[in-house]
């Protein structure tokens, strides 16, 4: 049967589920249709984890079925349907079905998506001229994503020429353009930045009176997706036994006033510290919300702003807090767009070995990686220092290969989406980038794990021996990473000093760690 004429067929992706989008700048639901794919190869390009598949496909369908609702003809090719092996099959396909002017969508927050669209299009138009079906050719516009508070327009002014960009001072600009935290001029409190007073642990007694996370119902459509995905999808990593993530922009509301009302108070003093069975401790978890845009950036940072002033809050914890939604996200966004595509094969250091297979499963004998990964794995999640000093710092010293850990960050976090994932993990976790916004390395001994958590309590290894018998593979690998780069961090004042230590090693101790380190290097599966 054919369809009603068709003005612009508006693509929605799967992270882009803001009822506010660009998209629907003058929508008119006579002549307008919503596109929205369920592509095989958002899950296969990397190996999703079931959680985040079932994440993005249900939220979308709950989005399209709100669109439904409001009376929007919604094209909506499903995976259990059309089957659509890439983004590219379904635009060609809805192109046919729906024949339209114009193509719109708000620009991509992943490059290969930008790129896959563009060359469906370009497929279609080329088959246009070919056939003369003038009609039918389209054109593709790109409407800028106002879900975020910088423009990249905004971003590449204030970052210029710099061969080296720093949040910090970028985080002091928002604040003062947004007016957040902000007493007249000056910022709340006297200074910007609390983050020293957020790096406690939790002492021996472990953590204390935690406040649990809201839980949320699984609808139907939920559950068809977790049919599903455990049908077509079954062998990805991960379980969905836990599966708890806000799906509506509703149930997203509900986690963002929970987190402001429960842990917002307490969110910075413990937000570095780790324990075992900890999984979400006084973490906002609102990052997968966020980055779906059920929620909008400044509406969270309102939020938490208002509760500050108004229920006279711990500041340290707010601005921690708002730094890393006002400053820490919107910067990210920046750097990915300033810095791709090299920051895709960026490899500063040249490291080059696979994953270990205990990255997929958690059975490993290092207790920190194994809470970290088996966490990861149950829940979709684990919390910023986990992945940047446990999973990330591992990834550096052993000289995993960036691109392979990337992969892995993207594939089994709920909240990935590459705008972000990527500069964090190649850009900070790993170093990869060569320091274009960070400092130095972020890499440690085991003796950083201790501190912050109790999972050396339970492990076969030692976290303060780095040599011999019983010796972390945290703490080996540390050393042999400070001995491969002395030259480089001595050079470093940030670094001067972790290098510095190596002097006083004797040299047969320092031929038994590289000799050690080596083994444990070329045998990363038994650790």
């Amino acid at each position: 049967m054919p369809q009603p004429a068709c003005r612009h067929l508006i693509l929605i992706l799967g992270d882009q589920l803001d009822e506010d989008s660009a998209a629907f700048d003058g929508f008119d639901a006579a002549i307008d249709v919503v596109l929205m794919i369920e592509a095989r190869e958002e899950s296969t390009h990397v190996w999703s984890s079931k959680a985040r598949t079932v994440l993005f496909l249900s939220a979308m369908r709950h989005f399209a079925q709100g669109l439904r609702d409001r009376g929007w003809r919604v094209a909506y090719r499903a995976m259990d349907s059309e089957d659509d092996a890439t983004l590219a099959d379904g635009m060609r396909a809805a192109h046919e079905i729906y024949r339209p002017e114009r193509v719109l969508g708000v620009e991509p927050g992943d490059q290969r998506v930008r790129l896959q669209i563009e060359s469906a299009i370009q497929s279609i138009a080329d088959l246009s001229d070919a056939t003369r079906a003038k009609p039918s050719k389209p054109s593709m516009t790109w409407r800028e994503d106002r879900h975020f508070l910088c423009s990249l327009p905004q971003f590449r002014r204030w970052a210029g020429q710099s061969a080296s960009l720093r949040m910090e001072f970028f985080y002091r600009s928002m604040r003062q353009q947004y007016k957040v935290l902000m007493d007249g001029a000056k910022p709340a409190g006297g200074q910007w930045n609390f983050d020293a007073e957020n790096r406690k642990g939790f002492g021996k007694t472990g953590p204390q009176h935690v406040p649990r996370p809201p839980v949320f119902a699984t609808d139907a459509i939920t559950r068809e997706v977790i049919a599903l995905v455990e049908q077509q999808l079954g062998g990805h990593p991960g379980d969905l036994g836990r599966f708890n993530w806000p799906v509506t922009r509703e149930q997203a509301l509900v986690a963002l006033s929970d987190f402001i009302t429960h842990r917002l108070p307490d969110f910075g003093r413990h937000q570095d510290a780790m324990w075992t069975g900890l999984d979400f401790g006084w973490h906002a978890l609102l990052s997968s919300s966020l980055n779906l845009k059920l929620l909008n950036p400044l509406e969270v940072v309102q939020a938490a702003e208002n509760a500050y002033r108004s229920r006279d809050l711990d500041l340290a914890s707010v601005e921690g807090f708002i730094r890393q939604v006002l400053g820490w996200r919107e910067f990210m966004r920046g750097v990915y767009f300033l810095d791709m595509p090299d920051l895709k094969t960026a490899n500063h250091f040249g490291h080059e070995r696979p994953l270990p297979a205990w990255y997929w499963t958690g059975d490993t004998h290092m207790n920190c990686m194994r809470q970290c990964i088996s966490q990861t794995l149950a829940n979709g999640y684990s919390h910023h220092i986990q992945r940047l000093m446990v999973t990330g710092m591992f990834g550096v010293t052993a000289q995993l290969s960036p691109q392979a850990v990337c992969d892995w960050y993207l594939a089994v976090y709920v909240d990935a989406v590459e705008w972000v994932e990527l500069p964090n993990t190649a850009g900070m976790a790993l170093f990869a980038n060569g320091g274009r916004f960070t400092s130095k390395p972020y890499v440690a001994s085991g003796a950083y794990v201790k501190r912050m958590s109790n999972y050396c309590t339970d492990c076969r290894y030692q976290p303060e021996t780095r040599s011999g018998p019983g010796a972390c593979p945290m703490t080996t690998l540390y050393w042999h990473f400070l001995d491969q780069h002395e030259a480089a961090f001595a050079a470093n004042p940030r670094t001067a000093l972790m290098v510095k230590h190596l002097k006083g090693m004797a040299a047969a101790d320092r031929e038994q760690l590289r000799s050690d380190a080596q083994a444990m290097l070329a045998d990363l599966d038994s650790l």
